[in-house]
């Protein structure tokens, strides 16, 4: 059911629009498309008279390019953006400005790492044979319904431990164990979208109070650092251990480069002190955090969909199957091959089926950016300073005036 928006912000001067949201928060982003459809792109969002919860949401190509590039300098995370998911720390996710800057810079070069590639298919590789295959032939066998994005989630979450902290949690196994860090790491993300929905005084009043969900995000914090802390532990001494030529050569993962980045690599020789920050306990801990925000729950939820949406569509299904017969190998002896990146690189149409997917169903469907200052949108709508600006990705992928409808 959908509640008009013309219920406007005077009509309810005490709640703002925030009854007509909470009335329709089982199928938000839908609604949401709804409004920006009925206000050509672009609207304010009234939230409580005694919060802080005043936003302007868009899904206008020409906002957002605005945002992202034409004035990009102009618009930043913000302040509110770092106290709310404050279990970030002062990763890249959660920094702005120079500071931002400069650990796109430093993972710029681990990604352009030919020991990263090699370590992060090998990685995934040991995980689909050793984890993912046993986990859904065990429930085959025993007929027995699994919770797919469960599945997905513990699959993603074993492989970001194994490339970034160099340890395998083993969440994904036929048993379905609890693994305490990843429920800590669910009850973080939690709170965080709840704090969301609450003025910034209700929730950190909470917070000094330490009652509800932020006393729950607390002990699971806790808990998060403590396994961190372990891991970071555990890898100095182990590499403490070994001599320079056995380091290099052992296994890849975050930590270990980190811990080994020469002092005199380039950022180094440009005046800043990143070398030591890299090196430090609180980087390698918020590294750990940010790269889980960036790659358990996105990757395990635009797999879902993924496989939603090809399970409903068998002609789809079909050509997915025929063009993988046309241009890949088969494995010999009835075994099961990975492909190489090359080889997937030849499935055009099962690249196309992904994209659309992530057009559906962005794993991100709303993104958070606060102005610096005083700024005017192309859409017309003016901006004041340190104003809250939401773009929705997942109302874009609807707008007809961005993709062309096929009938």
């Amino acid at each position: 059911m959908v509640v008009e928006w013309e219920l406007s912000t005077y009509k309810l001067a005490s709640v703002g629009m925030v009854p007509q949201l909470s009335w329709n928060v089982s199928c938000m982003h839908d609604y949401l498309t709804y409004i920006l459809q009925q206000s050509q792109g672009t609207f304010l969002f009234k939230g409580h008279w005694f919060g802080d919860k005043d936003f302007v949401f868009t899904s206008d190509s020409m906002n957002i390019h605005h945002i992202l590039s034409k004035n990009f300098a102009n618009y930043h995370r913000g302040e509110d953006f770092r106290q709310i998911f404050e279990p970030m720390g002062d990763g890249i996710f959660s920094s702005d400005s120079d500071n931002w800057k400069t650990l796109r810079r430093i993972f710029h070069s681990v990604l352009k790492s030919g020991r990263f590639e090699f370590a992060a298919k090998s990685t995934m590789v040991q995980k689909i044979l050793k984890g993912l295959f046993p986990v859904l032939e065990n429930a085959s066998i025993l007929a027995n319904e699994v919770d797919i994005q469960d599945v997905l989630k513990r699959f993603m979450f074993d492989n970001i431990c194994l490339l970034v902290l160099g340890f395998d949690p083993n969440s994904l196994s036929p048993e379905f164990p609890q693994i305490p860090c990843a429920k800590a790491y669910d009850d973080m993300s939690e709170a965080a979208i709840y704090r969301h929905t609450l003025p910034g005084s209700i929730w950190k009043l909470q917070r000094w109070l330490q009652i509800g969900k932020e006393k729950k995000l607390r002990k699971a914090w806790d808990i998060f650092d403590d396994f961190a802390e372990q891991c970071i532990t555990r890898r100095r001494q182990q590499l403490g251990q070994s001599s320079r030529n056995q380091k290099e050569r052992e296994d890849f993962d975050l930590l270990t480069y980190f811990m080994l980045k020469d002092d005199d690599c380039e950022d180094h020789q440009r005046g800043e002190d990143v070398i030591i920050r890299t090196k430090s306990n609180k980087f390698l801990r918020d590294t750990a955090f940010n790269l889980l925000a960036a790659g358990r729950d996105t990757v395990a939820a635009g797999l879902v969909w993924l496989f939603w949406l090809v399970g409903t569509h068998p002609f789809v299904e079909k050509k997915i199957l025929e063009e993988m017969k046309a241009n890949l190998r088969a494995g010999t002896g009835g075994k099961w091959r990975i492909f190489s990146i090359e080889e997937v690189s030849k499935l055009l149409y099962l690249h196309a089926v992904v994209c659309e997917t992530l057009r559906l169903y962005p794993p991100v469907p709303l993104v958070h950016k606060a102005s610096i200052g005083p700024d005017i949108l192309p859409s017309g709508h003016p901006i004041r300073g340190n104003m809250k600006i939401i773009y929705s990705l997942y109302a874009m992928g609807r707008m007809e005036d961005i993709w062309v409808k096929i009938s």
